[in-house]
């Protein structure tokens, strides 16, 4: 059974890929960000952080004075998050928190998370969304989650036909839409899903007002 700790505890990472959504403002991404070992931008979020070591894209967006940590990638099958993603594996790194991927348009934040159920799945990653509410990170089959009571948590079902956990407020099964696993809360100091497949899982930093 996989563990997956919480983010308000130190948290051991490989690089941060920062794409170009809203930039954090919460202190716990902006702690990832402070502490990360490596740091790849998507292409315009590179003036929102220069000090970057990479940069992936097509190099519109980016500053002419930082072209030199330009990697470019023309093929556009991919979106930059993907490319960005793809350098960080040839680096060896494996486990990837991913900040600024949320918020600007819609259609982005909802392709960026679903995307982290592929880089587990097809590329046997550990990722990890950071956003200014909470985080997200994809599992699969039976895993035990860090929490604290009150924690607001959501399951959103990627393929299980199974699915149920333990030390939430309401009960769980698997869901056949994406609503359908929003709003639970923990009511322990860590709470287990038990599925046969790949599923999302949100937890906020702070408990429910």
């Amino acid at each position: 059974m996989t563990t997956y700790p919480s983010l308000l505890a130190p948290y051991a990472f490989d690089a941060v890929v920062l794409a170009d959504g809203d930039f954090p403002t919460h202190e716990v991404p902006l702690s990832l960000l402070r502490k990360a070992p490596f740091v790849m931008c998507c292409d315009g979020a590179s003036s929102h952080y220069p000090q970057a070591q990479a940069i992936v894209g097509d190099g519109d967006s980016v500053p002419e004075q930082l072209r030199s940590r330009l990697h470019r990638v023309e093929e556009q099958e991919d979106n930059d998050l993907t490319k960005a993603t793809r350098f960080c594996l040839s680096q060896g790194f494996k486990t990837i928190v991913y900040l600024g991927a949320t918020g600007r348009r819609e259609d982005h934040t909802l392709g960026n998370i679903s995307l982290l159920v592929r880089y587990m799945q097809d590329f046997g990653l550990h990722p990890l969304m950071a956003t200014d509410y909470g985080w997200f990170v994809p599992a699969e089959g039976e895993a035990r989650f860090a929490s604290f009571p009150g924690q607001q948590v959501s399951i959103f079902n990627f393929g299980s036909t199974r699915l149920s956990a333990t030390q939430l407020a309401y009960p769980c099964y698997a869901y056949r839409s994406w609503w359908q696993g929003t709003l639970n809360e923990s009511t322990a100091g860590h709470f287990q899903i038990m599925a046969d497949g790949a599923y999302l899982v949100y937890r906020t930093y702070q408990a429910k007002g």
